[in-house]
């Protein structure tokens, strides 16, 4: 982690920040009486992925950054199943805004993942 001077660099961040924005925006759809149901679950596991990143980069060891980026990635699955949720109860409208946060989510998964062995290596 010689070259990345804060969290913000790490492209892991960087993505959690994009399906953040991507969730906000498919949730805006839903029916108004899921405000402080689904739509508020989503939010929050949405903008847990980067905040854990941001704080295990923060712990400055690698032991604890693993394990923050386990619940991130912990973080992704439970998006994604409630999206999943939410699309069985006809709450998504937008199938291309859909997929393209699933895409984004397994993308993420993968990439953090991969930076994860490269902490314990």
């Amino acid at each position: 982690m010689n070259q990345i001077k804060s969290y913000k660099d790490l492209l892991i961040w960087q993505k959690g920040i994009k399906i953040v924005i991507l969730v906000y925006k498919l949730v805006n759809t839903f029916p108004k009486e899921e405000l402080y149901a689904l739509s508020s679950q989503l939010k929050r596991a949405s903008v847990s992925v980067s905040s854990n990143i941001a704080e295990g980069y923060g712990r400055n060891a690698d032991k604890s950054f693993s394990h923050f980026l386990d619940i991130s990635r912990g973080s992704l699955f439970e998006i994604e199943t409630q999206l999943i949720i939410a699309k069985e109860l006809g709450f998504i409208t937008d199938e291309t805004l859909f997929n393209e946060i699933i895409n984004e989510i397994e993308e993420e998964s993968k990439m953090i993942n991969a930076f994860s062995k490269s902490l314990k290596n």
